[in-house]
């Protein structure tokens, strides 16, 4: 078993998260899977930018807002 880091984006709205999390790696079919802390993470992240509270957002994860492009 093994782990590696890797960076996660949550989109809701107008925002963009990167969420740093450790993938679990295993030569099971279900390889390669987030701890539930992670999960929970990614969970808090999204429900927080849907409520619009991006400071709770900032603290697990680091913030983007998207600007639309006119062509």
């Amino acid at each position: 078993m093994s782990t590696r880091q890797y960076t996660k984006l949550v989109h809701e709205g107008e925002y963009v998260a990167e969420v740093d999390v450790e993938l679990t790696e295993t030569d099971s079919g279900w390889s390669p899977y987030l701890s539930l802390d992670d999960a929970f993470k990614l969970d808090d992240v999204r429900e927080a930018l849907r409520r619009g509270d991006v400071r709770a957002a900032s603290r697990r994860a680091r913030l983007f807002t998207l600007t639309p492009v006119a062509v």
